[in-house]
């Protein structure tokens, strides 16, 4: 890496140029980060303490929890530091470490658990004897493990390449975090065959991912509209977080890394990564929460009475 690149630190850009916004937008993703980190604990808590709650779709529920928790770690609290501080340095292996573990946590494994969790939702609704065979313990863990070790993989590769280019120009990362479109932009070597490498992967994991997903809710529909009206309700209540969820991730996802890098200003590169970086781990808990019910139940054994009411 060092041989690769005259760079040997870069400059991340801050939320505003004006220094106060700067803190209070600062102060407000923290404020955010926090409250992501505390409604993911409780996804994780009550999903564990509760006994009716280990179940597949609440294991994975658990992990997709666990990995928000990781992922907004590794770009949140380091922007809010380096907005406070003033200090905007980062060196190349904290961008590479950046870079590496964005691309594990949001652009793979997340993606891959999104569409386990939609197949599960397919075999419970569509082939509800089979379910106990087919999406078993075994199942959770080897599909949680491939997920997880692939991710390694996916990840190291796009990040081999990135960081396999001359950067000997500007070293100010247009962006709050490093991710691999704000440094193809800082690189003086041709990153055509990378951009073709990031279009041909999104469409073919995130693109895979949405057309299974998609494919299982057209089944899982298809299915529901011939119940009685009474478990029709039953069944999308089941459905709808999981499909908010997703719906909220792609379309964040899709764009930040599929508009094109010449048409980006910065501060809609810094809007648009807040989106993907914060957004998703933040609503994750509440619409997770909200809209089911037995999350809902399982907090109300977990939290203390008294805290709902309001009661010292």
């Amino acid at each position: 890496m060092a041989n690769s690149t005259v760079v040997t630190v870069f400059l991340l850009e801050g939320f505003a140029e004006d220094q106060e916004l700067s803190v209070l937008l600062a102060m407000l993703l923290l404020l955010m980060f926090l409250a992501t980190l505390l409604g993911n604990l409780l996804i994780v808590t009550v999903t564990t303490a509760d006994q009716n709650l280990h179940t597949p779709m609440y294991f994975f529920l658990r992990n997709l929890s666990i990995l928000d928790m990781c992922y907004i770690s590794v770009t949140v609290p380091n922007a809010c530091i380096n907005s406070l501080t003033g200090n905007r340095a980062i060196s190349v292996a904290g961008c590479a470490a950046q870079i590496f573990l964005v691309i594990y946590c949001a652009a793979y494994v997340e993606i891959l658990f999104l569409t386990v969790m939609a197949w599960d939702r397919y075999v419970a609704i569509c082939q509800p004897l089979h379910y106990s065979t087919i999406i078993n313990v075994r199942f959770c863990v080897r599909m949680t493990v491939v997920s997880l070790l692939s991710g390694l993989v996916y990840a190291g590769v796009h990040t081999g390449d990135t960081f396999l280019l001359n950067f000997c120009g500007s070293n100010v990362v247009p962006q709050f975090f490093c991710d691999v479109p704000s440094l193809l932009r800082l690189s003086c070597s041709d990153t055509s065959s990378n951009q073709l490498s990031i279009l041909v992967s999104a469409v073919v994991i995130s693109g895979g991912g949405f057309v299974s997903i998609v494919t299982s809710y057209v089944c899982i529909f298809s299915a529901v509209l011939r119940f009685p009206a009474r478990e029709r309700g039953k069944a999308f209540s089941t459905c709808a977080p999981h499909m908010l969820v997703v719906s909220v991730f792609l379309s964040v996802a899709a764009c930040v890394y599929l508009r094109p890098l010449q048409t980006s200003g910065v501060l809609q590169d810094v809007i648009f990564s807040v989106f993907y970086a914060v957004v998703p781990p933040f609503l994750n808990p509440i619409i997770y929460s909200l809209r089911n019910k037995q999350i809902k139940e399982a907090l109300g054994k977990v939290i203390p009475r008294s805290f709902h009411s309001g009661k010292v």
